[in-house]
């Protein structure tokens, strides 16, 4: 990766920008030998171990979320980018269609806020599920030319709810955080010496398979002493982690089904981007067919309940073709309240209208529609 963006900073276009375009390009496709994959690479020169406070959460506690114990993760830093910290799929096998169950079927709900909103009434989102299960579930859903709304949605927000056009949250526009993923979270963040963290907002981005987040960096939360979670599901995607700098040069890795991405510290207010959407290898999915039959007996105070098979059929027919990313903020310190007139943040974190980009957002721009806008995802 020195290699490229060295290569890449003449000609006067940042080389953020540029390596964002070449690995963005489809024609012809780009090389991927650069792109950092923590599930198969040891410690070295660039990679190194992360140590993980194994007491902060019990082994009932981390099984009740769906992870594995603590001390059988597997944690990795990047040389250069303190406070980075990679954890590669800690999820107990057959976890997972539970999380993306959550993603597809529950967060969506009112009184949470979808990019679907923004041109159809609370009514006729209020089931978004139940309004695409039917034709999700038809063995001839691959030839269908009409899309559901579950294959229109491109983003969710929980909690604080963002507000793409100011850039902002506000305490005017909240609903209750779900309960299940802030117990994630917070078993998560524990694990990585951050404890009392308190999940204020989430945005979870639906990729499909031409969709890319713009670059950015995300500032719009009011303490940037707690870190920033994201959790991916489904295909695979290249993440750029680039430094404080837009020009500054990134450093891609793979993010595959499962995997935990932390960002705190210095590395909480870096650039950084998703050029694209890969298939996922099938051994890393982990998505498995009849997951709901192999997850673990659910154990009392558990969240992480069984997928039916029905739910798992949507489930899994979703995810061939797309990417669930959820990303977890605590907004404000403790104590912190927030200004009596909200401030205008002049930051990049990029609505899908000038950052995601698929064939569908790129139709609807002219429109002005705010369907298509994207979440700051880590």
């Amino acid at each position: 990766m020195a290699k490229m963006a060295a290569s890449m900073v003449e000609g006067g276009e940042d080389a953020f920008r540029k390596i964002f375009k070449f690995y963005r390009r489809r024609n012809p496709p780009p090389d991927l030998s650069d792109v950092i994959d923590f599930s198969r690479c040891a410690p070295g020169e660039q990679i190194i171990p992360v140590n993980l406070a194994a007491a902060a959460v019990s082994d009932v506690e981390a099984t009740r979320v769906g992870l594995q114990p603590v001390r059988e993760w597997q944690a990795f830093g990047l040389r250069g980018h303190p406070g980075f910290i990679f954890i590669s799929n800690p999820f107990l096998r057959g976890t997972q269609p539970f999380w993306l169950r959550q993603c597809l079927k529950i967060y969506p709900q009112k009184p949470n806020i979808c990019n679907l909103d923004m041109h159809m009434s609370p009514l006729e989102t209020q089931d978004i599920w139940g309004q695409s299960v039917h034709s999700l579930r038809s063995s001839q859903a691959g030839k269908r030319e009409a899309r559901t709304l579950l294959e229109r949605l491109r983003w969710v927000t929980l909690g604080y709810h963002y507000n793409w056009d100011t850039k902002t949250y506000s305490p005017s526009s909240h609903t209750p955080f779900p309960r299940d993923l802030h117990l994630l979270s917070a078993h998560v963040t524990a694990a990585c010496g951050f404890p009392g963290f308190i999940s204020e907002a989430g945005i979870l981005n639906y990729y499909r398979s031409d969709s890319s987040l713009g670059i950015h960096v995300d500032e719009s939360e009011l303490d940037h002493t707690r870190p920033l979670l994201s959790f991916s599901f489904g295909q695979s995607a290249i993440f750029l982690l680039g430094g404080p700098r837009r020009q500054d040069p990134p450093t891609a890795m793979l993010m595959h089904s499962g995997d935990v991405m932390v960002m705190s510290g210095p590395s909480r207010l870096l650039y950084h981007a998703v050029p694209r959407i890969l298939p996922a290898p099938p051994e890393r999915l982990a998505l498995e067919t009849g997951g709901c039959i192999q997850a673990p007996p659910p154990q009392e105070g558990s969240v992480v309940e069984p997928v039916s098979e029905e739910e798992w059929a949507v489930c899994s027919r979703y995810i061939q073709s797309s990417r669930v990313n959820v990303t977890v903020r605590q907004v404000l310190a403790p104590g912190q309240k927030f200004p009596e007139t909200p401030c205008s943040h002049q930051n990049t974190d990029t609505g899908q209208t000038d950052g995601y980009n698929d064939g569908e957002s790129r139709k609807r721009k002219r429109s002005s529609s705010r369907d298509s806008a994207d979440a700051a995802e880590t």
